[in-house]
């Protein structure tokens, strides 16, 4: 039960995150164990890396949210962008689990009062509300890319996340009798 003390605002955060998670989970599942560090060209990165980063990301902004800089002076953020030969799907997803273990960890003792709160990122200051928002658009970024390599790479085995290509007018028939039904 979410207490009283919750805004609108973190409520919605906390179903967004969970939502990320959950959405991206669902992509990972459908991936062959070379998915994970397929690269669609020298540049780009694989799904494996941006896990990485996401989770390093977080660990920086989420431990001690409320109390020190968002930029840890110990990330190294361009050792994000390497993977160690050894690395395997089961790490990357340990990284994805401790990175949103901190996530929820940090936002969810947080009361609608500690909005206005001031915290720092790479020394500039940010009301928590600002923090939050620019973590979600930040993850609501890679996560758009880890599902279209997802889908990319699992061609026409993918399964759709949302409502597959062609089946919006079916959908519409479904939901609008199970309307009429519930309203007798």
């Amino acid at each position: 039960m979410i207490a009283n003390t919750k805004s609108a605002f973190l409520i919605e955060a906390l179903r967004t995150f969970r939502g990320y998670k959950t959405r991206t989970e669902a992509a990972f599942s459908q991936l062959r164990a070379e998915d994970w560090f397929r690269q669609v060209d020298t540049e780009a990165n694989s799904i494996a890396i941006i896990v990485k980063h996401m989770a390093g990301n977080m660990r920086s902004r989420w431990t001690d949210f409320l109390t020190s800089d968002g930029e840890k002076p110990n990330r190294d953020r361009d050792s994000e962008f390497v993977l160690d030969s050894s690395t395997n799907p089961e790490q990357v997803l340990l990284w994805w689990n401790q990175g949103w273990n901190l996530v929820f960890a940090a936002i969810e003792p947080l009361s609608a009062a500690d909005l206005e709160r001031k915290v720092t990122i790479r020394g500039q200051e940010h009301t928590v509300l600002e923090a939050i928002s620019r973590q979600m658009t930040h993850y609501a970024e890679h996560i758009g890319q880890i599902i279209l390599l997802a889908k990319h790479f699992r061609g026409a085995e993918w399964k759709s996340l949302s409502i597959p290509k062609g089946q919006s007018a079916k959908l519409g028939v479904a939901a609008e009798r199970t309307n009429r039904a519930r309203r007798g």
